[in-house]
């Protein structure tokens, strides 16, 4: 008859394994959540706001779309080229994301270029959540992953915690045979 392996052992491969299972997607999400965590820090993930003259906004749609055509590297020439418009009117200011991830940062009152520079976030959060790699790959990668990795977590506790216990139990049962011997003596 085969020996039956104790829980701690089960446990202790089950953890074993499923940390190989989960190391690669877990080291790319790992990593770059720390870019994410320093985007607004390094101005190579995200670039810096910068503020206007003065709060508030007076530029109509059609001014800012052409004071984004002005800007050759983001290659915007009508509104299907622009993927988000972020407007900051306590700063007095206005981001537009082209599709191609360069932002134009504008003073909203008088359409002045403040900045322009490639913004990587979104690009890193994308890797990060599993987009980049396909919805495949989020769906049956990186959320598997994180399924194992609750597991993971789950053994990594009960391992820590199992010496803890079992000393704690051979406590109780040494004064519970003491508590014993003294009733009987």
């Amino acid at each position: 008859m085969p020996k039956r392996r104790s829980l701690t052992t089960l446990n202790r491969k089950i953890h074993h394994w499923a940390s190989i299972a989960v190391a690669v997607p877990l080291a790319i999400v790992l990593v770059t959540g720390v870019l994410l965590l320093l985007k607004k820090e390094l101005s190579w993930i995200q670039p810096p706001t910068v503020k206007g003259e003065e709060k508030g906004i007076v530029l109509e749609l059609d001014q800012i779309l052409a004071v984004a055509r002005t800007v050759p590297e983001a290659q915007i020439q009508t509104w299907a080229d622009v993927d988000r418009l972020d407007v900051r009117p306590g700063k007095g200011m206005l981001k537009v994301r082209a599709e191609n991830s360069w932002e134009i940062q504008i003073d909203a009152n008088t359409g002045a270029v403040l900045q322009v520079a490639y913004r990587r976030s979104d690009f890193i959060e994308s890797i990060h959540d599993g987009s980049f790699f396909g919805d495949y790959a989020k769906l049956w990668v990186f959320l598997p992953s994180a399924i194992v990795l609750i597991g993971l977590w789950i053994t990594g506790m009960v391992l820590f915690l199992h010496p803890y216990l079992a000393r704690s139990n051979k406590r109780k049962r040494r004064t519970a045979r003491l508590e014993t011997a003294e009733e009987q003596a």
